[in-house]
């Protein structure tokens, strides 16, 4: 019988050292505002606000003719109307928001297709065929067939229709959020007044952010704040009247100090170091905040080879725990797993919470036994989440939707940066199958059931060290020199390399092979025959054994 094609496996990536965070933000309250402060926050907000949705309008309509020319005159424009600073800290924020919109369409165009080239491939099967090779098979009945069939029809006319928008460079932005937008029209499911929604709308419109400048007084000349939380703004040219200090600037009366990295915001406005600020209202509590932040271009390094001699704890995200294991430098897991959880039901707040607490028992986890990296799998669901591919599968789509691939990876990073431990990203690829199939039943005791996570921890960080994921075969029975004893197939904790060649113990090895020519002989004279011939005999030189 012809054997049965193997399905081929796919190229493994090669693990590499996880780049930290580019920039720090931090936050701390402005208490203390007198009413003509709020007043004069307001107006700054909305009159700043009015000018960076007009000027996000004319980047949307400047499409791909936008050059430099352009940009300059929309800044020259806007500098009549506040300030030279403002201005650009304006236009900067449209083209982050242009190009992330951009950003944006290219994946949506990029869902689409998946979709209809999975649509179009289960139409091309017959009705009912089962999938094979991790491909789908048909639809389950001709009604589920034709329905599908209208479904392409939409999604063709939806591609088409966003990729004429790409290529015209049109993009669909809206200041204040989508989200935000869409719950004008459901206010009953979102329980909030027209007057709450209103309130909430005009703050998230508000434009009240400015670019750091190095070199320049405490690192920003626009919102400036001095080393002793003092907070000061430059108004804008329409409303320099109403500035309580000289050069047209308004001093509030709120103090800041940051409690959270304040040394390190405060070393960098004592070196005139760049620093953007902005200034936010919580419209639910009725409190203002400031936001400070920077970017960070002076962590250090660490070569992948450097990590690996300490060896790493592989981390195997699922949707509700992180499964962790310690592994040594060789590949062996020591100790026992780790099993982390987090409940991601709820709001967005409560989701945060679970995830950097989940997160900071692994850190700690990783300080007390002086880890410096942690492998994780370099996850992307992005083609797995669509309902082309698994179809009724709901359960499997919504589990798969509920690993936080990119915010865990954005958490550990930063987190990790803070605690001086290196993140490698490794190739998901079998990890899971792999894990289970090679370590879950020899790391399954009388006393510890391995789960199918835990064992993928193990495939994680072997495959982060360098090592294959699979373990040593034994050799067979009759092959070994104990002779049918027993013999780990896996190195221990200690050893250094694989078994090398046993030393050559002096003498015979066998009874039928003579004796060497650099033994020492001996006489004896037999004891039961008279005058008997003398044999030589094999005696073991003592000084051998002194060697």
């Amino acid at each position: 019988m012809a054997e049965q094609k193997r399905k081929p496996l796919r190229q493994i990536a090669r693990p590499f050292v996880a780049d930290g965070p580019s920039g720090v933000s931090i936050r701390d309250r402005l208490k203390g505002l007198t009413p003509e402060d709020e007043q004069m926050l307001r107006l700054v907000g909305e009159h700043m606000g009015r000018l960076a949705s007009a000027d996000l309008a004319r980047r949307c309509r400047d499409g791909l003719d936008h050059c430099t020319d352009t940009w300059a005159g929309r800044k020259r424009d806007l500098t009549a109307l506040s300030s030279s600073r403002w201005a650009g800290s304006v236009t900067a924020g449209t083209h982050d928001q242009w190009g992330l919109s951009r950003r944006a369409q290219h994946q949506h165009l990029m869902s689409l297709d998946a979709g209809i080239r999975m649509i179009r491939h289960r139409l091309s099967l017959p009705v009912g065929e089962k999938g094979s090779r991790g491909r789908p098979g048909g639809y389950r009945s001709k009604h589920e067939w034709f329905a599908k069939t209208r479904r392409l029809a939409i999604l063709e006319d939806r591609y088409e229709r966003v990729r004429a928008e790409r290529e015209a460079g049109q993009v669909c932005v809206v200041r204040g959020g989508r989200r935000l937008l869409n719950q004008r029209h459901h206010l009953t499911a979102a329980k909030k007044t027209p007057e709450q929604w209103r309130s909430e709308w005009e703050a998230a419109r508000w434009f009240l952010t400015a670019d750091g400048e190095s070199g320049k007084r405490h690192g920003n000349e626009t919102i400036r704040v001095t080393c002793d939380g003092e907070v000061s703004i430059k108004l804008p040219a329409p409303l320099a009247e109403h500035a309580n200090a000289r050069h047209g600037r308004y001093v509030l009366a709120a103090r800041v100090a940051f409690p959270h990295r304040g040394t390190q915001w405060r070393d960098r406005v004592t070196c005139n170091r760049a620093v953007a600020y902005r200034i936010h209202l919580d419209v639910t509590r009725g409190r203002w905040y400031l936001d400070a932040s920077w970017t960070r271009k002076d962590l250090p390094v660490v070569p992948l080879d450097a990590l690996r001699a300490s060896g790493v704890i592989g981390v195997d995200t699922n949707a509700d725990h992180l499964a962790a294991w310690l592994l040594d430098e060789h590949g062996n897991p020591t100790g026992a797993p780790h099993r982390f959880d987090y409940d991601l039901t709820g709001t967005a707040t409560h989701r945060d919470a679970q995830l950097r607490h989940a997160l900071t028992r692994l850190l700690h986890w990783a300080t007390t036994r002086g880890m410096q990296a942690i492998a994780i799998e370099d996850l992307d669901f992005t083609d797995s989440t669509t309902r082309e591919k698994h179809g009724r599968k709901k359960k499997f789509r919504q589990l798969v939707s509920g690993i936080p691939t990119g915010k865990l990876r954005a958490r550990l990073l930063s987190m990790c940066a803070e605690a001086g431990i290196s993140v490698i990203a490794v190739d998901p690829a079998y990890t899971s199958m792999w894990g289970a199939e090679h370590w879950q039943k020899p790391l399954t005791s009388k006393n510890r059931k391995t789960s199918r996570h835990a064992a993928a921890s193990v495939a994680i960080g072997r495959r982060a060290l360098g090592h294959a994921i699979r373990r040593r075969t034994a050799p067979p029975h009759d092959d070994r020199s104990d002779r049918r004893g027993h013999r780990t197939a896996q190195a221990g904790p200690h050893d250094q390399g694989r078994e090398e060649t046993r030393p050559r113990v002096p003498g015979p090895r066998t009874r039928c092979v003579q004796p060497d020519a650099v033994g020492t002989r001996a006489t004896s004279a037999s004891k039961t025959v008279r005058d008997a011939p003398v044999e030589p005999v094999w005696v073991q030189d003592p000084l051998l054994l002194t060697d």
